[in-house]
C-alpha cells in the first residue's frame, strides 16, 4: 500500500452578512485567493490571526476588503468546509456574523489581497445566477436570521 502524505491546512475565518436596502454586500475573489476560486462572489471577511479575537478580525477584514467600518456584529452560525485547490487540502471553519456597517460605498483598500471588488448586490440578483462561494451560498440561507438579529435594536 502506498501512503500519500497529504497536508491539510486549517483556517478559521470570520465573515460578514450585511444587508442594506434589499442588497447583500459581496466581495469578488481575486487571483490571490488561496482557498476559493477567483471570480466567485464571497462574503467579506477572512482569516483570524493567532491571538486575534473573531470580531476584531472581522472588523479588520471589512476595512481591508470594503473600506467600511464594523458598527455591530451578532454571531449567527459556524460551518465547516473541505476544499482542495491547487493541490492543497483545506479544512475551513467559518464563523458567520450578521453585521451593521458604517455609511459609505464599498471600496477595496487592501493591495494585492484576495478581494478584487466589493459591491452591494440586489438580493434578487444574488439568488439568481451569480457564481457564489460555498460560504456565500450558505449565507443566503441565513438571511432571515440576519433580520432577527437586529430586531428591536434599530
Amino acid at each position: 500500500m502506498v501512503q500519500v502524505n497529504t497536508q491539510v491546512r486549517k483556517r478559521i475565518s470570520a465573515y460578514a452578512i450585511a444587508v442594506r436596502d434589499d442588497r447583500l454586500l459581496l466581495a469578488r475573489l481575486s487571483d490571490a485567493s488561496p482557498v476559493f476560486m477567483p471570480g466567485l462572489w464571497h462574503l467579506p471577511g477572512g482569516g483570524i490571526d493567532p491571538g486575534e479575537q473573531p470580531v476584531e478580525a472581522l472588523a479588520r477584514e471589512l476595512v481591508e476588503e470594503t473600506g467600511l467600518e464594523l458598527i455591530e456584529a451578532h454571531l449567527l452560525d459556524a460551518r465547516t468546509y473541505s476544499v482542495r485547490r491547487s493541490g492543497v487540502s483545506w479544512s475551513l471553519t467559518a464563523l458567520f456574523y450578521a453585521v451593521a456597517l458604517g455609511k459609505g460605498a464599498p471600496t477595496v483598500t487592501e493591495v494585492d489581497g484576495s478581494t478584487e471588488a466589493a459591491v452591494w448586490v440586489p438580493l434578487a440578483d444574488v439568488q439568481g445566477e451569480a457564481p457564489l462561494s460555498p460560504a456565500a451560498a450558505d449565507a443566503l440561507r441565513m438571511l432571515d436570521r440576519v433580520k432577527a438579529a437586529f430586531a428591536g435594536t434599530r
